[in-house]
């Protein structure tokens, strides 16, 4: 997996603006004819951008929420920006002299940079608030450049003029924020230093015969800047005690991650750029902003196709690919197979634990689908506690084997939630009745494979629950509403 930021950006925390954060402006009702008063009216962007720099004083850290969370996370967050402090020193210590031309490439990547924020910067608000597990800032393209050709006092400069300026369009907790400074610090730096011990050129002097190689470790060291914030973030999930850390919220989806190695090759571009054509990285500004944008558009695109609860595809989601790998197998006169997944007596986990127990429920269950079932397999929640597998390209016999394996999987589930109080609770034990429809032999059409598959959830809920059940021809839900929803 190759990227350009994790942590705050990378990895985006989806807390409320805690004490001392900066959140968004309250609006207050005034009585008719009367004045507002000064403080009822947000006013503006200047007054925002004091509240964010009070939200750094000393008096606001010690408000930071920052304390209310566990010891290992506090342990963690504070040990690492330490090491970080100590690695940017040695790295400081260590550097080359700055010549005059460091100081014209990152004048010049600052100027863009700045730009690129600019012109962004509402989407990129935009983008960061709809994010609830991964968000790709393209700020890379700067960055690391500037870790691959300055010495690491100009490259930390750098950082810090593009994180002054995401500060005052960020809404996340202080804390998360300077763990990412530190984070994306860290990651230059060890960028630089494993660019520098495998390559000891002048990237001017660069001949067609030797391009290639060295297009490869520029690709190499980019990796080096991401893996390093993969790794963090990942490891902050795991003492952070409210996000279980899964695959996707720490290293995101394949468009996430399609979108972060463009980051990446783009940062290598420019960095070649820079050296030999520099009045030419303007043009990555403008590239950079149709990336803003484009980034958005996807964005926008798998939220309308995606459960915000769960992760997987919602019905619309869910359906057009059906519909994709339904239309493809019957062109090839391939088999394939639906599973109706209905979890049961789920209304008693939202009676006796609450409603948020109820949703971490879902959400482990959804990523067990997505661990017991192939690759090639669609997940998605059909709504409720209902979800729907589409297993393309499968025997009766393979189907029928992915169904018990649901059903075992769902029954060794361990859920650790919170209860009504807010206390600590694991709920264990819980079952699900499964239908299962084949095509084309249990319908011909994604509605007459649902209905069939719905009729043996049916069947298997009157059966006695925590059981497979297979369509029958006649044998239909019945049109009534199901009791068991």
């Amino acid at each position: 997996m190759i990227g350009s930021s994790h942590g705050e950006q990378r990895g985006t925390f989806s807390a409320a603006p805690s004490q001392g954060a900066p959140g968004p402006a309250t609006s207050v009702n005034v009585p008719p004819g009367s004045a507002p008063s000064p403080t009822a009216q947000p006013r503006g962007r200047r007054h925002r951008l004091v509240e964010q720099l009070r939200g750094l004083s000393w008096k606001s850290i010690r408000k930071w929420d920052l304390w209310t969370k566990p010891r290992p996370m506090i342990t963690f967050l504070l040990s690492w920006e330490i090491i970080v402090t100590g690695f940017l020193t040695w790295g400081t210590i260590t550097a080359g002299p700055i010549t005059g031309i460091d100081w014209i490439r990152v004048s010049a990547l600052a100027a863009c940079a700045t730009l690129h924020i600019q012109l962004t910067r509402r989407q990129e608000e935009r983008r960061r608030n709809r994010t609830t597990a991964v968000h790709i800032d393209l700020g890379g393209i700067w960055i690391l450049p500037a870790a691959l050709l300055l010495p690491i006092q100009l490259t930390l400069l750098l950082i810090l003029i593009i994180r002054v300026q995401r500060w005052f369009n960020s809404r996340r907790p202080p804390h998360k924020f300077v763990f990412t400074t530190f984070t994306h610090a860290a990651a230059a730096l060890l960028a630089q230093v494993v660019f520098q011990w495998l390559f000891d050129d002048d990237l001017g002097r660069l001949d067609q015969s030797s391009s290639w190689g060295v297009f490869g470790l520029l690709l190499l060291a980019g990796f080096a800047y991401a893996a390093l914030q993969a790794v963090m973030i990942g490891a902050l999930l795991a003492v952070d005690g409210t996000t279980a850390p899964t695959l996707r919220n720490i290293l995101g989806s394949k468009a996430d991650n399609l979108l972060d190695a463009s980051t990446i090759g783009l940062g290598t571009i420019t960095t070649v750029l820079i050296v030999n054509i520099p009045p030419a990285i303007v043009i990555l500004v403008l590239i950079s902003v149709v990336g803003n944008r484009l980034a958005e558009i996807n964005q926008l695109q798998s939220e309308a196709r995606t459960d915000a609860k769960t992760g997987v595809f919602n019905v619309r989601g869910w359906s057009e690919s059906a519909e994709r790998a339904l239309t493809r197998a019957a062109k090839s006169e391939a088999k394939l197979a639906v599973l109706m997944i209905d979890l049961d007596h789920f209304k008693w986990i939202n009676d006796t634990y609450g409603h948020p127990a109820g949703d971490d429920v879902l959400r482990n269950v959804a990523q067990t689908l997505g661990e017991v079932t192939r690759p090639s397999d669609v997940v998605g929640r059909f709504g409720g506690e209902e979800f729907l597998v589409l297993l393309p390209d499968i025997a009766e016999e393979a189907a029928k084997a992915a169904a018990d394996r649901v059903l075992t999987a769902v029954a060794g589930l361990r859920v650790v939630t919170t209860d009504n109080h807010g206390g600590k609770a694991t709920i264990t034990g819980r079952t699900t009745s499964i239908g299962v429809a084949l095509f084309p032999k249990d319908g011909s059409t994604l509605d007459e494979l649902l209905q069939s598959a719905d009729g043996a959830v049916y069947r298997a809920k009157e059966g006695g629950r925590n059981r497979v059940e297979y369509a029958e021809k006649g044998h239909a839900a019945p049109v009534t509403p199901k009791h068991h929803h």
